[in-house]
């Protein structure tokens, strides 16, 4: 078994949807956890310290918008990659997820394959990013 690429929240309140995401994932060699929605989300991501955050935007409770808010504005979080994934592609949605500080942005339906590159693009630079320089 090759070294682990990455760990990966996945934050969607469609059951399909999350295991879909997650199998895609384990299967590409990510350590995966799921979360039903954004609250769901932030009780986890301290214990689950993922690298990668993928989060539906229209949830119940908590929506990804809030979510991703609340992720960059805590210190402990803040350094966490997320790709907003929505139904809506409407440019002041994409401008929104910008202007809070998500890295990726993906449409449903997505390509699972344009899914598992993003993630690993974003988990790669949160490795390097954590990663000391060699000696």
């Amino acid at each position: 078994m090759g070294e682990v690429l990455g760990r990966v929240l996945v934050v969607d309140d469609d059951e399909v949807i999350r295991q879909l995401i997650a199998v895609n994932l384990t299967l590409e060699g990510f350590d995966v956890y799921t979360a039903f929605d954004g609250q769901d989300c932030l009780d986890r991501v301290r214990e689950v310290d993922p690298d990668v955050i993928t989060l539906d935007v229209m949830m119940p409770r908590l929506d990804g918008w809030e979510t991703a808010t609340k992720l960059r504005t805590d210190p402990r979080t803040t350094h966490v990659k997320v790709v907003l994934i929505t139904a809506r592609a409407q440019e002041d949605d994409k401008r929104r997820g910008l202007g809070i500080g998500v890295d990726s942005y993906l449409t449903k339906p997505f390509d699972p394959a344009e899914l598992i590159q993003v993630v690993r693009d974003l988990a790669l630079a949160a490795k390097s990013r954590s990663r000391s320089p060699e000696i």
